[in-house]
């Protein structure tokens, strides 16, 4: 039996919903909730197989109540039950650790899928919830290897393209040869490249140098 804790400040909904979920044969709501400080003592104290959890309720709302869970108990698996599909909601909720996300418009049938997918290990995701995070992927710049320099290797990298010697290179800084050799071999790492002329070359390629 996957053993359900339902987390919903109206009562209605949550007669429905565990109705129907207790009918499966392989469900039980073994909790209710009608708030997230609630769902967070009952998910803790009853280590139930998936939290269904509303997102707007009184007292603590469900993504602080996901955020405390997961804290608390990481391999919580918990789905977000909401009518709610802005930004503000869904990449709060889905970050504070939920597992899946899905709509109250979505059909029982449906819910009982994602519960019995979840339990497997998946993520269920609306499919207005995939197309949101793809389009925010494609929006956000890629992260590019030259990002994790530091000031200082930065610094190194465009001495080294200039063809400037390690040497050469602790005089202009007024650094150690040997705080040189480190910065070179952070950079390179870093840059995951081999030597310094790939490091010159990725340089050019990413417009650090002209």
């Amino acid at each position: 039996m996957i053993k359900i804790v339902f987390a919903d400040d109206h009562e209605m909904v949550r007669i429905g919903v565990s109705a129907y979920l207790s009918s499966q044969p392989d469900m039980e709501v073994i909790a209710e909730a009608d708030d997230g400080g609630e769902a967070v003592q009952l998910a803790l104290s009853l280590k139930p197989d998936i939290i269904l959890m509303d997102l707007v309720m009184e007292k603590m709302d469900g993504i602080e109540a996901t955020r405390q869970i997961i804290d608390k108990w990481p391999e919580a698996k918990i789905i977000i039950v909401t009518s709610f599909l802005d930004d503000e909601k869904v990449y709060p909720a889905l970050e504070a650790g939920a597992t899946s996300y899905m709509l109250k418009t979505s059909k029982a049938s449906e819910i009982a899928k994602a519960i019995r997918a979840t339990y497997e290990g998946q993520s269920v995701l609306e499919p207005e919830v995939t197309g949101k995070i793809m389009t925010r992927m494609r929006e956000k710049p890629m992260e590019q290897m030259h990002d994790h320099l530091t000031d200082r290797e930065m610094e190194v990298l465009l001495l080294v393209a200039q063809g400037k010697t390690n040497q050469e290179i602790a005089d202009q800084l007024y650094i150690a040869l040997k705080t040189v050799k480190v910065h070179v071999s952070n950079m390179l790492g870093k840059l995951d490249v081999q030597d310094r002329t790939q490091a010159v070359i990725y340089a050019f390629k990413h417009d650090l140098i002209q």
